[in-house]
Order: structure tokens, then C-alpha cells, then sequence
């Protein structure tokens, strides 16, 4: 019974740091994603081709957007037109 009562306590607080560890490296992933890289490379491009002055906080706000609603099982043109939508309202 003590070799029960011991596995699953050690079953438990394995699944804990688990849980822990994956929610840290979800979050990483996501600020140091290739997606997220190429959204800000492609986001600056298009800024300095429109000659509008390059915002980090403006291309951080959209990309955050865009990854946001490319997750959520949308396609990449709609999360690319309402990121740009959602943008031009809370900055211009």
C-alpha cells in the first residue's frame, strides 16, 4: 500500500512540473516563433516602403494579433486584414 501511495505522489508532482514546464516553453515559443520573426521582418518592410516612421510598439501590437488570430484556426489573409484593421484603429 506505502508503494501505491508513493507512486502516485511521484506520478502527481511529476504531471505538476509537467504542466509547469510546457506552460513556460508555450510562452516562449510564442514571443521567439519564426512566425512571429517573420511578421516583424515583414511589418517593418512594408512600414518603410509606405515611408510611415517603423514603431516597435505598433509592429508588436500586430504581430501579437496576427499570431493570435492565425491560431485560432483562421486563414492567413483574414487575420492579416483585421490585425491591420484593429491596428489602424487604436493608432491612427
Amino acid at each position: 500500500m506505502r508503494s501505491f501511495i508513493k507512486e502516485v505522489f511521484l506520478l502527481i508532482n511529476f504531471l505538476f512540473l509537467f504542466v509547469l514546464f510546457n506552460g513556460y516553453c508555450l510562452a516562449d515559443v510564442k514571443n521567439n516563433s519564426i512566425l512571429n520573426l517573420f511578421c516583424l521582418n515583414n511589418f517593418k518592410e512594408e512600414m518603410l516602403r509606405a515611408n510611415i516612421s517603423y514603431e516597435e510598439e505598433i509592429a508588436n501590437y500586430t504581430c501579437e494579433c496576427y499570431l493570435e488570430e492565425f491560431s485560432e484556426n483562421r486563414s492567413h489573409q483574414k487575420a492579416i486584414s483585421k490585425c491591420k484593421l484593429e491596428t489602424q484603429e487604436k493608432f491612427y
